[in-house]
């Protein structure tokens, strides 16, 4: 587990019931497969259990899933003790529920033996007995936990993520054959548009697991259909390919895509796309010269971001790196400007891209995001007053509320960025940049290997081989090929623990991304950016959650210790800290080091930065409504008639009134669902119920002062 380090930090507060098992979590997604939405599901669903249990024993607050229906599983809740000390009871039931649901989801881990071992040993130490199955939820607290993650558990079942078939795709095939890395030829029929699995000569996954074969599988393609938190259905779209539905959130639109056959000016962009990723490949050499300020006195702060793919050539440096970030003045806590940190590029670079790679143990991106808001709230400088006002919680109200809003970001990022995945279909650098090698350059037709679908050719970039060039090949066979300035490979490197590649010239036809040999690239499309989406949706629930866009104190910080930290190469060459003012700046650091790593170009990060931002602020206001309970509508008042009821569409109102009332329906758990104007002439009046599901409703009728004038049941059928 990568653990933060804040400077003058004194040790935290004790941990609240809900850290503790936040942490067994994380060190459980830590020993399993890394797959980054199976792992936001899990980390939703475990905070969401404890949430229900830190609410159901709570005066104020309202259960999600507990007692609720959702999604049209319905967790049944009827009457229980409740206890003298309520306290003492969330903390039972919230172990209990995170037990169980741990124990369920990480059963077929690889490292579940030390899963199994820490968390047995946890209840132990806390005196609960773990032999105690029932579900029983009058008898107590601990019954009332099993009853929750049975809940979730059977949830989880049915909510489209094929869990009891091990997540897999039922119906996503790749068009287009395996790439074999190692070699530097490329497959004839593949479309560079689309995905592309990699031949490698062994697969581990980012959490170090040897995978079956060496030819990757698709992962997690249909991952649109899992039910999600906050999304409705107004933000989806459902796409259909050769007959197989594919469920889009927030759908950003349509990428750019090599057109061939097209005007030069049609294919530019996405030409330049890839060409980005490949010359920001030569920035990963801490012996190049280049030094930078990497402190938040000179980078983040981005104010503006791309509204259009058009205008990415403006927020991203083609030829230094990084993007438009002015960087802060001042640090808001210490009133003091921040210090500066001078630091070879090339090592900023590439401890980037391992530290949010997150590799070798992988905590996944979501996971990555709890970790990182566990490190801000142990802080002392941290206000814990939910959007920066009011009273201050407790530290356990604190983590429960956060969690469940952060887990359900991370859930709903997962979904949508899937989603488009799945039904886009994108291809990696890997892909784009080996395929349009393979064809040639598309910058001058007189110069030898012309093509209109080819790489642009840039001086000290790329070039083409000439006679005598080290890389012409032993009969002159490469020349005229094109050859990029980048990362050397890990062909280069026979002890990472001393060595470097460095950056040199290669083949373009056998580039490779800044990554692990065993990895290279992921084993899903690549629009949009899943790192984008879910550090941009978390940077929102923080902001937001918090009501300050910084980190406690002003700055948050990694250490990164000289020949220690890099995995696949040495390195750094120096001590240095990844330093962040707030939030969205971590986030935005995030999504670079994804091009810098060769994993994505600037289309697929910027639209996921965009999905991110609403996913993240819907998660949150969804969240909220659940913190304190809903007043539930007043008794029937006399007067009232409701007609057709039971009613599938809309009911006439009739009710001794003229003129207008504000007409509100609630849910059975007491959320407001809709509000609408009713208008009586001759006491009569229309209401639609279109767009919700069949159920039990209430509707309320205020005047302009917010008298209630009328209160009636309302069904509506299928």
């Amino acid at each position: 587990m990568i653990v933060l380090l804040l400077c003058g930090l004194k040790g935290r507060t004790q941990p609240s019931i809900a850290r503790e098992w936040n942490e067994l979590l994380l060190f459980a997604i830590e020993n399993d497969f890394a797959r980054p939405t199976v792992h936001a599901r899990n980390l939703f669903h475990v905070s969401a259990a404890m949430y229900d249990a830190w609410a159901v024993y709570d005066s104020l607050a309202d259960t999600y899933l507990l007692g609720k229906t959702v999604h049209n599983y319905h967790c049944r809740l009827e009457q229980f003790p409740v206890p003298a000390d309520r306290r003492r009871a969330q903390e039972e039931a919230i172990s209990f529920a995170a037990y169980r649901l741990i124990q369920h989801r990480f059963q077929r881990a690889p490292g579940r033996e030390d899963i199994f071992t820490l968390i047995n040993r946890r209840m132990r130490d806390k005196g609960y007995d773990r032999f105690n199955t029932s579900a029983d939820y009058r008898c107590g607290p601990a019954e009332m936990g099993n009853y929750i993650a049975q809940c979730y558990i059977r949830y989880g079942l049915q909510d489209g993520a094929n869990e009891s078939e091990g997540y897999a795709d039922t119906y996503y095939k790749p068009v287009n054959p395996p790439l074999e890395v190692a070699g530097s030829l490329f497959p004839a029929n593949t479309d560079l548009n689309r995905w592309q699995p990699l031949q490698l000569r062994e697969i581990i996954d980012q959490s170090g697991n040897p995978l079956a074969g060496n030819v990757q599988s698709a992962l997690t393609h249909e991952w649109g259909r899992v039910l999600p938190f906050s999304m409705q259905a107004s933000d989806k779209v459902v796409y259909e390919r050769e007959g197989n539905a594919y469920t889009v959130y927030h759908d950003p639109g349509s990428p750019l895509w090599l057109e061939p056959g097209q005007p030069d000016s049609v294919n530019a962009l996405w030409r330049w796309n890839h060409l980005l990723v490949a010359v920001w490949s030569s920035h990963l050499d801490p012996r190049d010269g280049v030094f930078w300020d990497i402190s938040p006195a000179s980078l983040g702060n981005v104010t503006v971001y791309p509204q259009d793919f058009a205008s990415l050539p403006d927020f991203y440096d083609l030829l230094e790196g990084g993007d438009i970030g002015q960087g802060h003045p001042l640090n808001p806590a210490t009133g003091r400007p921040y210090t500066p940190q001078i630091v070879p590029r090339g090592d900023y670079a590439r401890v980037l891209a391992e530290f949010w790679a997150d590799g070798p143990n992988s905590l996944t991106p979501p996971g990555h995001w709890f970790e990182i808001w566990n490190y801000a709230n142990d802080h002392p400088a941290m206000q814990r007053r939910f959007r920066g006002q009011g009273p201050v919680l407790d530290q356990l109200a604190w983590d429960v509320k956060s969690y469940f809003a952060l887990g359900g970001a991370m859930h709903d990022g997962a979904i949508a960025a899937w989603g488009v995945k799945g039904w886009y279909d994108t291809s990696r650098p890997i892909t784009a940049i080996r395929g349009m090698a393979s064809l040639g350059q598309s910058s001058d037709p007189s110069l030898p290997g012309y093509h209109p679908s080819g790489l642009p050719l840039l001086p000290g970039y790329c070039e083409l081989i000439a006679p005598g060039d080290p890389l012409a090949g032993a009969a002159g066979e490469h020349v005229g090929k094109l050859k990029l300035r980048a990362w050397l490979g890990n062909g280069r490197i026979t002890n990472p623990r001393s060595q470097t590649a460095g950056v040199g010239w290669v083949l373009a036809t056998a580039w490779e991304p800044y990554q692990r040999p065993s990895f290279v690239s992921p084993p899903f499309a690549g629009y949009v950016s899943g790192h984008s989406t879910y550090s941009r949706a978390a940077a929102e629930v923080l902001t937001a959650f918090t009501g300050d866009p910084y980190f406690p104190g002003g700055m948050g910080e990694f250490s990164c210790p000289r020949n220690e930290f890099l995995v696949f190469e040495d390195g750094p060459s120096v001590n240095l800290r990844l330093q962040w003012a707030t939030y969205r700046d971590a986030a935005d650091q995030c999504s670079l080091s994804r091009i810098w790593g060769s994993i994505h170009p600037p289309m697929d990060d910027i639209a996921g930065r965009w999905m991110g931002t609403i996913i993240g602020q819907q998660a949150l206001a969804f969240a909220e409504q659940y913190f304190e309970k809903e007043v539930q509508p007043p008794p029937a008042i006399a007067g009232l008639r409701a007609f057709p009821n039971p009613t599938h569409c809309w009911v006439e109102i009739q009710f001794p009134w003229e003129g207008s009332l504000q007409g509100q329906v609630y849910g059975r758990d007491g959320r407001l669902l809709r509000q609408t104007e009713l208008v009586f002439a001759d006491q009569r009046s229309l209401l639609s119920l279109q767009g919700l599901p069949a159920g039990l409703y209430y509707l309320v009728g205020r005047d302009g002062e917010g008298k209630v004038h009328f209160s009636h049941e309302i069904v509506r059928t299928d």
